[in-house]
């Protein structure tokens, strides 16, 4: 029998028993638990197999309830939740000492975000606690954006995946932290560069770091496919490097006839980079599961988006 329901009642019980749920967020399915249950919260990084030196995200029910996680909410900061709360935006920000080191990897701040999704702003409405949530993926591998993606990980290891339909946006929330009270972003996400200079101004990016991250999604390695992958921008070149294996081919709105492709996954025939952004996860599991020797992903213009997208690309791709 599945793991997949819309029994939100069935979810609030697991949670209250300390159990994990799978829940549903408008940018990535998350591997749920109590952010004050010691064994939740380590059985999310168990069962991801996440090292405990990678913070997780804390999401909450409304942004008025951001002052019960954290000590100080810089002006800025304040700025960018009324303008983009609740939605894919998480905010580092120094942490109440009610908040477990466990959680925040021993740092002083804490990722928080409300998510914009009315299934789970429901969950978080009818219990007395945020929830902890990174993606319901195995650390490392892809992110999951539907229910179906999280059982094919998950079937055997957590009772519940609460069924919220095909995430909106596809990829991970943007991650902004302050230091010296200067915004900074910690991870290219969801909403765009170019969006949130539209509310604050400039902003740096600071989007990488293995060892310490200051916030979740920093690692140099992440989201990736089993099948090995590689990035073009050229891909009709690339096919001839490597015409002899079976190769599936991932682009942004072109489609591309040449025999050497066993299959190809357009993102937008129309080049809609929003559209595109939705599809790339569900595109990659697509890919992953058809027993190809290589994946060739075509690099989006460098923009919008298109530069959230070629970061997740980036840290999915092999070296070779």
């Amino acid at each position: 029998m599945g793991i997949i329901s819309k029994d939100i009642k069935k979810a609030v019980a697991l949670l209250q028993n300390e159990e994990l749920v799978a829940i549903p967020t408008e940018t990535v399915y998350g591997l749920a638990g109590n952010i004050y249950s010691e064994k939740a919260i380590k059985a999310i990084f168990n069962t991801k197999q996440r090292p405990f030196f990678n913070p997780l995200i804390v999401h909450i029910q409304s942004p008025e309830y951001l002052a019960t996680i954290v000590s100080h909410i810089p002006k800025k900061a304040q700025q960018l939740a009324n303008a983009f709360w609740p939605g894919p935006l998480t905010l580092v920000l120094p942490k109440k000492d009610t908040i477990p080191d466990v959680i925040t990897a021993g740092k002083n701040t804490v990722a928080v975000r409300v998510p914009n999704h009315p299934i789970t702003l429901e969950l978080l409405k009818q219990l007395p606690f945020p929830l902890a949530a990174p993606s319901a993926n195995p650390f490392n591998r892809i992110s999951p954006t539907t229910a179906q993606h999280v059982e094919n990980y998950f079937r055997d290891t957590i009772q519940m995946v609460l069924e919220g339909g095909a995430c909106k946006n596809g990829i991970e929330s943007t991650i902004i932290g302050f230091e010296n009270n200067d915004p900074i972003i910690y991870r290219l996400g969801s909403i765009s560069v170019e969006d949130i200079k539209a509310v604050i101004g400039e902003i740096a990016i600071k989007n990488k770091k293995e060892i310490n991250p200051d916030a979740p999604g920093m690692l140099e390695k992440h989201y990736a496919p089993s099948t090995l992958t590689v990035l073009s921008s050229n891909i009709v070149k690339d096919l001839e490097k490597y015409r002899n294996k079976r190769i599936g081919v991932l682009s942004f709105k072109n489609r591309i006839d040449n025999i050497a492709i066993k299959h190809q996954i357009v993102l937008s025939e129309t080049g809609d980079m929003t559209e595109a952004t939705s599809k790339l996860y569900d595109a990659l599991h697509q890919l992953d599961s058809l027993h190809l020797d290589i994946i060739i992903a075509e690099i989006f213009p460098d923009y919008g988006l298109g530069t959230s997208v070629n970061d997740r690309l980036q840290r999915a791709a092999h070296t070779i």
